[in-house]
């Protein structure tokens, strides 16, 4: 079972899919994040005020990921560079990734990408507050990125905003599973569970 989990930046994506793998640590699951395959600062778009928008399709290398993708959904073992913000130039940790039954996808352009969007059996897409997300946003990146708060706010504005109306937005409708990162986040918790189980269920019967 392929699970693809979809939400804007800080609205919570990389926590649930820690529950998640958690929750179902006696199937192994794989976790593919689409992190991973972001570009070269030298390959990304520069806007018109002289800033790099890492917030655009086009700052993955989608043909790679999806590449990565198929094969371990055929069952092949995958190596990548772990992404880490801050890491040096070729310094990013290379890990192996091995198939499983159960693969749970984590990214921002998870339906935006078709070759990946094609591939899940299962979607959530994670909403919070905008608020909330923007204050995660500058805890995270004036902590441990070294962002002042101007750049930050700047990046929201104009990069993370429109980027998610444009890339994320359009496809909440599409998703199999709306989880509200909220104060009914328990519930939905409980509900999803439920629900992927069942599904779990069913394939297994289904082989």
């Amino acid at each position: 079972m392929i699970i693809g989990i979809c939400g804007g930046s800080g609205s919570g994506k990389t926590t649930l899919l820690n529950r998640l793998s958690e929750e179902y640590k006696h199937l192994q699951p794989s976790v593919f994040s689409m992190d991973n395959y972001y570009l070269p600062i030298e390959k990304q778009t520069i806007d018109e005020n002289g800033y790099y928008n890492f917030d655009l399709p086009t700052a993955l290398d989608e043909k790679r990921l999806t590449d990565d993708l198929n094969r371990l959904v055929n069952g092949e073992p995958i190596t990548v560079k772990e992404y880490h913000f801050n890491a040096p130039p070729g310094k990013n940790i290379l890990v192996t990734i091995e198939p499983s039954p159960l693969l749970i996808v984590e990214g921002l352009f998870l339906f935006h990408y078709e070759g990946v969007r094609n591939l899940l059996d299962f979607s959530i897409f994670v909403e919070v507050d905008p608020d909330v997300q923007l204050d995660r946003r500058l805890y995270r990146d004036q902590e441990s990125r070294g962002y002042s708060r101007e750049d930050i706010l700047y990046q929201w504005n104009y990069h993370v905003l429109p980027c998610y109306e444009k890339y994320l937005l359009p496809y909440r409708s599409t998703a199999d599973f709306i989880f509200r990162n909220d104060a009914r986040a328990d519930d939905d918790y409980k509900a999803l569970i439920q629900e992927i189980t069942l599904q779990l269920e069913n394939l297994k019967h289904n082989v």
